[in-house]
Formats: structure tokens, sequence, C-alpha cells
């Protein structure tokens, strides 16, 4: 194996390990086990386990904040909703691995390494279009920051609960995500239904 293909060899058999056990509970020694080396071609490539952790964290917060801000076109406010919802819960869907180790506590987290700033970097995004909608609609511009931080906190946390409950399904889940984000409970739909798929 090449020094590269091997680096990436580490990446994907840390990453499953600290999906299924977290950070605490992951050894050197269990990763080297796994891919089949020995302690010592971890420590060379990474420096040990909190350097793999941090380029495997970091390689699923770009992949995440990639689709999502992809899946951002703007548009209506209800299809900027649904397209966000959607691209969380996609994510969810493909990457469970990648999602659980974002959504755990993480002892190397720093103030830019962690879930909830990457949170906050895809509020800006909403905030910024919320702020465009709020001005046409003669709305204060200044509570788009409050209201994109709660748009974006109710689909993450629904997206942290959906990813053990995989019930109902989730176009469903999206759907109900935006019914009660853009209809409120006062005017909730009984079935609501994404217009985008």
């Amino acid at each position: 194996m090449t020094g590269k293909e091997r680096r990436e060899q580490l990446l994907d058999v840390a990453r499953a390990l600290f999906a299924e056990k977290g950070f605490e509970a992951t050894s050197i020694e269990e990763i080297a086990h796994r891919a089949g080396v020995s302690k010592p071609i971890v420590y060379e490539h990474f420096g040990g386990k909190e350097g793999i952790y941090a380029v495997v964290v970091d390689r699923e917060m770009q992949a995440l904040m990639d689709q999502i801000v992809s899946a951002l076109s703007g548009g209506h406010p209800r299809e900027l909703l649904e397209q966000a919802a959607c691209a969380l819960l996609d994510y969810v869907e493909g990457s469970t691995d990648g999602f659980r180790i974002l959504v755990r506590d993480s002892p190397v987290a720093s103030a830019t390494g962690t879930f909830s700033s990457l949170l906050n970097d895809i509020a800006s995004q909403v905030e910024h279009i919320l702020g465009q909608h709020f001005t046409r609609q003669g709305v204060d511009r200044k509570l788009a920051a409050m209201y994109s931080q709660a748009l974006v906190g109710m689909v993450a946390l629904t997206g942290q609960w959906w990813l053990e409950a995989r019930r109902p399904k989730k176009d469903e889940v999206a759907a109900h995500l935006v019914n009660l984000a853009w209809n409120g409970l006062h005017h909730m739909e009984q079935k609501p239904k994404l217009k985008i798929r």
C-alpha cells in the first residue's frame, strides 16, 4: 500500500470505530489491529488518537456542510427549509457513522471544530436568505438571526432523534418539520407533503 492509501485505510477504520464506540472507548491499538498494522504506523501518520480523530471530524464536518450548502439554492423560504431538512436527513441516512461522530461530545473540540459551530455556519447561510425574505415582507431583518438558529436547531435535533428512530420515513420527517416551521402549531396541515420531492 502507498502511504496515501494506508492513511485512507486508517481513516476508514478509525471512522468506523469512533462511530461504533466513541472517542474514549477507541484505542490506537484497536485501530492498528483492525487495519492490520502496528501502532507506530498509526502514530507516524497522525501522531496519536487525537490527530486521527481530528481529521475524521474535519472531513465529516466538511461533507455535511457541503451537502447542506449545495442544497440551499434559495427560492421561496419554504423551499429553503425543505432543502435544508432534506439535506440533513440525507446525510444522516447516507453517512450514519459520520453523523454519529459529529453529534457526540468531542474531547478535542474547539470553537471551530464542533457540531454546534457547523450548525452556526449553516444558520448564517439561512440567516442571509431569511433576511432578504423578511425585508420583502416588512419584518425586522434583525430577527433573521434568531429564526435561522431556531430553524437549523429544530432540524438538527430532529436529525439526531431520527438517527436512531428511522421512523417515519425520511421524506415524511422532513415534511413534518417543514409543516411545523412553516405553519406553526396553530395552522398545521393534517398531512403535510414536500413540494420539492
